[in-house]
């Protein structure tokens, strides 16, 4: 019997589950002054929590006859409490209604990144306040992302404090997404509602409603189908709600940037057990330089089916199709020749140069498929089962600009390829969650199952190269017949010619982990969490297949000296990935076979702070980190290298603030330090694994971050408002060692600004990004051209 089979049956025998008998409930509503339901406001009964529906509902059953004390508190409004006597199979219904209006609580409680004082699932998968939580953690709420008219998800990424960008997607198989440099090591956002969700060119933000960073080595509990090392990009979808509601959109601005988004939420059921939401978006835009587009169209639809009391269904469906010519990545070095620019001025690269056509194009279409089935065992338990399935392609020309010419060193190679990869993955989890007491200790505790399978099937061409390029645009060596160099039908032609791929390779990781919170007083708690992975590796391309289990641990102890104001924490943390075996050579060339390698692994100390003051007003985490990671395998120009040690460490501090209702304030400032700290013994002449150097890829050492937002509500002004921000990024060593020797990025500045009109009905908001027009660069052992001043304005209509 298939999995896929298996899967059915259980979602089919779930939905056949009868109710159950109460004992005891405590329900209401909580309303604004203008008698809107209150959402997402946190709920307290003595030591349960929740949050208010879209509607303001709240509700929580199967009570045992007491005394209940109900706290309702959210970011920005005065807290309320009232105490109730709760009997036998009792319904008592206790209403609230707090002092703003529902255009008011929106702007407070969403702006500053969502309300920071409720339970998350999806962080630690159990239900942790961010104060209880020993990890450190950011997100960006949609509600930023209108603000800041955020029609690029790696834009948004800008509001996390220690999160770089050091390339744009490249389109190319297996890791064609973006890259960010994270705690000093590389991330892609590849994790979709905490499951696999790999990505080859762009995600596109219309069904985003928060984008979490999750800090620190976070294998135990995700796996590793992905490098994260300093931390995963979680990307959390909009969901359903049980009544009719959204927005049309409508976006222009500089280069081209057109584009139309449609979110649009509906019941299905008269009795508001069934509801489907549709997100969809069409993007046009050109390049700031003098080639290159992006053509995309994203649909998104969700459907959630409250079956009963206990159980809820919910399916995610993703397409998007993305079509895009792509500047090449410039590699200003081919990794062992010394340099000959040894910086920004020196080099003198035009910035408005693509460096390629609008003919050489590459398709980058995704799918992803997420299903979920929640059941409510008992008082106690719950049953999460989540099965996931994507595919990804990359399709079309791919091209980068690598190594200078021996006796032309101002002229660097362009070479081309023809890509033809196909990623499909499918995942299956399987949760249970407990939340209980052994005494009068409290327990919240997760045990789970997870099996996850890739296969990548590679059919792409061979290399050329069709000319030489300086930094200014100027050519050389290109042949006759194709003098640009660029000529699509000559290059597709060539590239027919050449040797194809032909493989397919299978992984597969079985894993189990379990996670326990224990309240060992109301202000300490302890977290323990283990993962066990079995990893299975099998390829068609003659080489061996090869397993390895591995074992991933996780500790944290958090303390609140002010119960529910100020927490202290420590954690241990670790992350691993699973390396294939790949062919090594010796320093002349000769073919040393084919070798596998350890699981690369990380782990880190860290010790913070958390804040919750003024009655929700200030929310700030500080946190000081060291990452060590081993066996790390890296590839030199001739060879695969596995050795040494690599160490991370430094601080970051995060702040949200709503000081009055009309501001909300968010800021981060972050600095690190990343070295190689142990050489490779193996390998006495690497100068790839020099100890003190830099590995590459880290990013900025130093960092900051910064968004105001101010509304009026009262006045001649009132439903306006104006935003102001700022980044800054540090000097940045993209090459760090004693023979190609160093090329340094400048640090540089960004100021952003916004104007809006936000009433009921309508939005309409004029941003200008880059207001000072800062010529910048990010790389990865490259340098990348950044865009110019831009401006973007868009027309919302809310319905």
């Amino acid at each position: 019997m298939s999995i896929y089979r298996v899967t059915f049956l259980f979602f089919l025998s779930l939905t056949c589950f009868a109710g159950y008998s109460q004992t005891g409930i405590i329900k209401g509503k909580v309303t604004t002054v203008d008698h809107t339901g209150a959402s997402n406001i946190t709920i307290r009964l003595n030591n349960l929590g929740t949050t208010t529906d879209d509607q303001g509902y709240y509700e929580f059953k199967k009570l045992k006859p007491g005394t209940y004390l109900i706290k309702v508190s959210s970011l920005g409004i005065q807290n309320q409490q009232k105490q109730v006597e709760l009997t036998q199979n009792e319904v008592i219904e206790v209403d609230f209604e707090i002092a703003e209006t529902a255009n008011q609580l929106q702007e407070i409680i969403v702006s500053a990144r969502g309300n920071l004082t409720k339970e998350r699932v999806d962080v630690a998968k159990l239900p942790l306040t961010n104060l209880e939580n020993p990890q450190v953690y950011t997100g960006v709420s949609a509600e930023i992302m209108k603000e800041q008219i955020v029609t690029n998800y790696d834009d948004a990424l800008r509001n996390v404090p220690g999160i770089a960008r050091t390339w744009e997607s490249t389109g190319r198989g297996g890791d064609g997404g973006a890259y960010f440099a994270l705690r000093g090591f590389e991330a892609q956002p590849s994790l979709i509602n905490g499951l696999p969700g790999l990505v080859s060119g762009n995600l596109d933000p219309a069904n985003v409603e928060e984008i979490q960073v999750l800090k620190g080595p976070s294998g135990t509990l995700f796996g590793a189908s992905f490098y994260g090392y300093g931390g995963i990009i979680n990307t959390i979808t909009k969901k359903p709600y049980y009544n009719f509601g959204g927005d049309a959109t409508f976006t222009t601005g500089s280069f081209g940037l057109n584009r139309l988004a449609l979110d649009i939420n509906t019941p299905l059921s008269k009795s508001q057990k069934i509801a489907m939401r549709l997100n969809t978006a069409l993007h046009t835009e050109d390049s700031f330089q003098d080639a290159g587009f992006k053509r995309s169209f994203f649909i998104a639809p969700t459907f959630a089916y409250e079956v009963n009391d206990r159980l809820s269904l919910s399916l995610l469906i993703e397409i998007l199709e993305e079509k895009r010519a792509v500047p090449p990545v410039f590699f200003h070095s081919d990794r062992e020749t010394p340099l000959f620019f040894k910086n920004v001025e020196e080099l003198n690269l035009n910035p408005e140069l693509s460096f390629t056509s609008n003919d050489l194009t590459i398709r980058n279409p995704r799918k992803n498929l997420q299903a979920q089935a929640l059941y409510e065992i008992n008082s106690q338990w719950n049953s999460q089962t989540v099965v996931s399935a994507s595919n990804i392609k990359s399709d079309g020309i791919y091209s980068y600009i690598w190594g200078t010419e021996a006796d032309e060193p101002a002229y660097f190679y362009q070479y081309f390829n023809n890509q033809d990869y196909n990623t499909n993955t499918f995942d299956i989890q399987q949760n249970f969650n407990g939340d209980f007491k052994i005494g009068s200790v409290r327990n919240r505790f997760l045990v789970g199952l997870d099996y996850f399978t890739r296969t990548v099937t590679n059919k792409s061409s061979g290399w050329i190269s069709t000319r030489l390029v300086n930094p200014q645009g100027q050519i050389m060596g290109a042949d006759p017949s194709n003098p640009t160099g660029l000529d699509k039908t000559i290059i597709e032609n060539d590239l027919a010619a050449t040797d194809h791929s032909d493989t397919k390779i299978i992984n597969s990781a079985f894993s189990a982990y379990v996670s326990d919170v224990v309240n060992i007083t109301p202000a300490l708690t302890a977290m323990a969490s283990l993962r066990l992975d079995y990893f299975e590796n099998k390829p068609n391309d003659g080489t061996d297949g090869y397993d390895q289990l591995t074992f991933s641990p996780k500790f944290g102890l958090v303390y609140q000296p002010i119960l529910n104001k100020l927490s202290l924490f420590g954690n241990y943390m670790n992350a691993f990935y699973n390396v294939a075996p790949s062919e090594v050579f010796d320093n002349d060339g000769t073919s040393l076979g084919i070798k596998s390698f350890k699981p690369e692994q990380a782990n880190q100390i860290e010790f913070g702070a958390k804040a919750n003051l003024f009655s929700d007003k200030l929310f700030a985490t500080l946190s000081v980190y060291d990452i060590n990671v081993a066996n790390r395998v890296y590839y030199t120009p001739t060879s695969a290298v596995q050795g040494g040690k690599t160490r991370s460490k430094g601080f970051e501090l995060e702040l949200n603030a709503n000081p009055i209702p009309e501001l909300n304030l968010i800021a981060g400032f972050s600095h690190g330090n990343i070295e190689v700290v142990e050489g490779n013994s193996g390998t006495p002449t690497d100068f790839y694994n020099e100890v003190g150097r830099s590995p590459g890829g880290q990013g900025p050492q130093t960092l900051a971050n910064f968004w105001a937002t101010y509304k009026f509500d009262n006045g001649a002004l009132k439903d306006f408002g104006l935003g102001l921000g700022a980044n800054y990024a540090g000097e940045y060593k993209v090459i760090d060692n004693s023979v190609v020797g160093e090329f340094i990025l400048p640090s540089y500045s960004l100021v952003n600004a916004s104007l809006f009109y936000n009433a009921k009905r309508f939005r309409i908001t004029c941003n200008v990004n880059n207001l000072t027009n800062e010529t910048y660069y990010i790389g990865y052992w490259s340098i990348n051209p950044q865009k110019p001043r831009n401006f973007v304005a868009s027309l919302s209509y809310k319905f």
